[in-house]
C-alpha cells in the first residue's frame, strides 16, 4: 500500500517548484508505477504545453495554487512526440475550467487539455495517468 499526506507532498514539491524555475517551468518526479497506472507529483511555474495521450487518461488532483485547465478543441502545431503522444503549443476552441486546490479533474484518454498558469503562479498537482487501452 502507499500513502502520501497532503502536506508530505508539498514539502516533497518545494525542491521540483526550484527546478521548475530553472528548467522552462516544470518539473514532476514519479512517486510510483503501478500496471496500469502511475501517480506522479507535478510543479508548474508556468504554462504547459498542449497535449493528447491516445492510451492514457489523467486525473489532475490540485494540491496548491490555481490553473487554467482548457479540454477540447484543436491543438495549434501538432507533432507526434512518441506512439499516443502528441505536443503542439495552444489549444483552439477548447472548453476553459478554473481548477483551485482541493479540486479534481479526469481528462480522458484522446482528449486535448493544457493547463495554464498565471505568472507569479505556482501550481502543485498530483496527477494519476492511467492505461485505457
Amino acid at each position: 500500500m502507499d500513502h502520501w499526506t497532503a502536506a508530505a507532498l508539498l514539502e516533497r514539491a518545494a525542491p521540483l517548484h526550484k527546478l521548475a524555475e530553472q528548467k522552462g517551468g516544470s518539473a514532476g518526479e514519479t512517486l510510483q508505477k503501478f500496471p496500469r497506472h502511475s501517480a506522479i507529483l507535478s510543479c508548474r511555474c508556468a504554462d504547459g504545453e498542449a497535449e493528447i495521450h491516445e492510451n492514457f487518461a489523467d486525473l489532475f488532483y490540485i494540491l496548491d495554487g490555481c490553473t487554467t485547465l482548457i479540454t477540447g478543441g484543436k491543438i495549434v502545431g501538432s507533432t507526434s512526440i512518441g506512439p499516443g503522444e502528441i505536443r503542439g503549443t495552444a489549444i483552439e476552441g477548447g472548453a476553459r475550467q478554473e481548477l483551485r486546490a482541493g479540486d479534481v479533474a479526469h481528462v480522458p484518454a484522446g482528449l486535448a487539455h493544457q493547463m495554464l498558469v498565471a505568472k507569479e503562479t505556482k501550481l502543485t498537482s498530483l496527477v494519476v495517468k492511467v492505461q485505457e487501452s
